[in-house]
């Protein structure tokens, strides 16, 4: 993969993601990274993927950027690859699978929104990869990228619309 690097992209590297001249630990999927991208397999998907947007819980935080939209009670994320909305925030009542956003406990308290498979998703390549925080330190994700929520919130405020995630 080819990628010019700038410094407002955020780089997978062994030792966690760098942004800014910063290294932050993190969590990755339990599946590894992988370029072959499936619904359920629990991978991290490797290439380059545009930051198009910034989820957080007004109840729980304030705004982290002038651009983030607030996660609202009856907000979810569409997971089922036989639904037209697959990989795609949508409002309860809804049949189809799907992940509530706003959840009891933290974690998705603080979204940082990937392109991934996303606006015209591909069935069955996999939904949803996020940046959020993580369960805690080496614990894996189920794709997504979980940070240190200190860490997650300094890089939210930093981020601009040309960030991208380099996953290698």
């Amino acid at each position: 993969m080819a990628a010019y690097i700038t410094p407002n992209d955020l780089v997978l590297c062994p030792k966690g993601i760098r942004f800014c001249s910063k290294i932050f630990p993190c969590s990755i999927g339990r599946g590894g990274i992988s370029s072959r991208k499936r619904e359920g397999d629990g991978a991290t998907p490797s290439g380059v993927h545009r930051i198009t947007g910034i989820l957080y819980r007004p109840d729980r935080m304030a705004r982290p950027t002038s651009w983030a939209v607030p996660i609202r009670l009856g907000d979810l994320w569409s997971d089922d690859p036989n639904d037209l909305e697959y990989n795609m925030m949508v409002r309860a009542p809804y049949d189809a699978s799907h992940e509530k956003l706003q959840r009891a406990d933290p974690l998705y308290n603080l979204v940082i929104l990937t392109d991934w498979n996303w606006p015209y998703a591909v069935r069955q390549r996999g939904s949803a990869i996020f940046i959020h925080r993580w369960r805690r330190p080496g614990y894996p994700t189920e794709g997504c990228i979980g940070l240190n929520p200190e860490h997650l919130l300094w890089i939210a405020k930093r981020i601009r619309f040309n960030t991208r995630l380099i996953v290698k």
